[in-house]
């Protein structure tokens, strides 16, 4: 138990990333949560969190190119990925609470092709000094035969990569 708290502890500062938790899974279903602090005051955590293009990573995308990720931050808006070479609608935009929450529907990356319904949501809070906590919480459910215990330590590698790059900037 000591040494998986050890390696625990050791991917986690890897991170940088406050707290990045798989807090369930099964093959049918997982709930990460993943929080990070920024220096960015509450106004400008909104403004970057809506901006997803400038801390999203290309490595996580279809097209290679962050910049062709785009969120339409209104109900039933999209979180979609346009390029030359396709399109990709990620999510659904579900709930909008200015500077507060933003929530998705959508399933990401190879979890699309699962056919599972996912929800992601993003809190933002007061942190320490003029920071702004984002807290990443997002829960996925599908069929047993989808094995989502066995991509939830993956997904929340990618998110928790996501949380501190939006977290690292200013």
């Amino acid at each position: 138990m000591l040494k998986m708290a050890g390696v625990a502890a050791a991917l986690l500062a890897m991170t940088g990333v406050a707290g990045a938790e798989v807090t369930a899974k099964a093959p049918d279903g997982m709930t990460l949560h993943i929080a990070a602090e920024s220096s960015l005051d509450r106004d400008a955590a909104w403004a970057r969190l809506l901006d997803i293009a400038s801390w999203w990573s290309d490595a996580h995308t279809y097209s290679g190119a962050a910049k062709s990720v785009s969120l339409d931050a209104q109900a039933g808006g999209c979180w979609c990925e346009i390029w030359s070479g396709g399109e990709v609608e990620h999510g659904r935009v579900v709930m909008v609470m200015p500077k507060q929450v933003l929530r998705v529907h959508g399933a990401f990356g190879p979890l699309q092709e699962l056919g599972v319904q996912a929800a992601m949501t993003f809190t933002l809070s007061d942190g320490g000094a003029g920071k702004t906590k984002l807290t990443l919480d997002y829960k996925v459910v599908g069929s047993s035969l989808s094995g989502l215990d066995k991509l939830a330590p993956i997904v929340d590698q990618v998110l928790g990569e996501q949380v501190k790059r939006f977290a690292a900037g200013s």
